[in-house]
């Protein structure tokens, strides 16, 4: 249907062919009447009936019709009003908006009465509005993670991450890890958890030939001798039970020196990553060369990769994973303020005092939005905007205006008629 045919069958449309026809056949009356009149007397009533109604309709559509537009397009004054009065209208709806809508105490006495506090938790409890900010939440991680997928996002991200670890001063840090550890003793759990696996590597087989070629190695009169294998493989086992042995003390002494050693020099390590400027450039050396070497490149690659696949995958499944968290949180967030009364109290106490100092802050610029949106506003599309919110009432003061026009005209052809006698 085109926007011709929506309006001629609009009910404001259908009100003023009403208006219309009743003009019309007030006319037509007013003819016949006027023409049958010498035949009887009551014609004349009926003429002075219809010619007041046509007085009257047309005074009234004059009216109604100045307030929109030029009656007949004829620049008469004091007619359309609304268009040319925009910027006035649009000042006093911002007034009474901003005066009888946005008035503080107005505001404050709804808020108080709404309880926002209690009907968030209920909201959030429900869960279907639970759903709705799971499926939300979810759209708006799934954009996210789409854009992860640009090579501009990925190369930008990688920048700042690299920047940002670049300026870090990880000595320090690294410091402070370590001394957390070693105060519950952590440092010596490693200690230990080291010492098992070293000896495990020195009583295995290949260890100990390797331990047994390299002393034959450097010791070679034995191969002149033809001493070298039994010698070094005997020299081997020594070294191998001697070191087993000094690490089983070690580990069944809490007490024994090496553990002290370990612990003194864990100590000056960490005194150093704290405080030592070499320490911290050696730190910051490593780090760069660890950032610039291709291989922690490919694994970052790899790694973003495959958490955007991750993350798109379980997105864009059905039964999400993250969007089901997202559930439960925000039902849990709404049974949590649900059973807290002072937090819910905390919240309206707060929209209570924020309130006032955004009304004050906002309320002109809204009034002011108001006024220049209505001022800018296209004429025709304000008159029919207005049309069609009031039209439909304003044909009827036509019509009205045409009965008891009507009824006027033949009240006073009646009187005249009695004082004639």
């Amino acid at each position: 249907m085109s926007p011709l045919q929506t309006r001629w069958q609009s009910p404001v449309s259908r009100m003023k062919r009403v208006a219309g026809l009743l003009l019309v056949l007030a006319a037509l009356l007013y003819v016949v009447a006027t023409a049958l009149e010498p035949r009887h007397a009551a014609w004349g009533y009926l003429a002075s009936f219809a010619e007041a109604a046509m007085v009257g309709a047309i005074a009234d559509w004059f009216a109604v019709t100045a307030l929109f537009r030029h009656p007949l397009g004829l620049p008469i004054p004091h007619t359309a009003i609304i268009p040319r009065s925009k910027a006035r209208i649009g000042q006093n709806l911002s007034a009474f908006i901003t005066t009888h809508f946005l008035a503080t105490s107005l505001v404050l006495a709804k808020l108080d009465a709404l309880d926002i506090g209690g009907r968030l938790a209920g909201w959030l409890r429900h869960p279907d509005n639970a759903a709705a900010v799971g499926r939300q939440l979810t759209a708006i991680a799934r954009f996210g993670v789409d854009s992860l997928h640009d090579e501009r996002v990925q190369g930008f991200v990688q920048a700042k991450l690299a920047d940002r670890l670049r300026k870090i001063d990880l000595a320090p840090v690294c410091g402070q890890v370590l001394e957390m550890l070693t105060r519950q003793g952590k440092h010596q759990a490693m200690l230990d958890e080291a010492l098992i696996k070293l000896d495990a590597l020195l009583q295995d087989d290949d260890t100990r030939a390797l331990v047994a070629d390299a002393i034959t190695a450097e010791v070679r009169t034995l191969r002149y001798l033809g001493l070298g294998k039994a010698v070094g493989g005997w020299s081997a086992n020594k070294f191998v039970d001697g070191v087993s042995a000094v690490i089983a003390e070690v580990a069944n002494d809490p007490e024994h020196p090496l553990r002290e050693r370990f612990d003194e020099h864990v100590a000056q390590y960490i005194e150093r990553l704290k405080h030592d400027p070499a320490y911290r450039l050696e730190v910051e050396r490593i780090v760069a060369q660890l950032l610039e070497h291709p291989a922690t490149t490919d694994y970052l690659r790899t790694l973003w990769q495959e958490l955007t696949e991750w993350l798109e995958a379980d997105l864009d499944s059905p039964d999400s994973r993250i969007g089901r968290r997202i559930e439960r949180l925000t039902q849990g967030l709404g049974d949590s303020l649900a059973a807290d009364t002072a937090m819910r109290a905390w919240i309206n106490e707060r929209l209570m005092d924020a309130a006032p100092g955004l009304l004050e802050r906002y309320r002109g610029q809204i009034g002011k939005y108001i006024a220049q949106r209505v001022e800018n506003w296209e004429s025709r599309e304000l008159v029919e905007q207005m049309e069609q919110s009031v039209g439909k009432d304003l044909q009827y003061i036509r019509i009205n205006g045409t009965l008891v026009g009507g009824l006027v005209g033949l009240i006073l052809h009646a009187l005249t008629q009695l004082a004639i006698g």
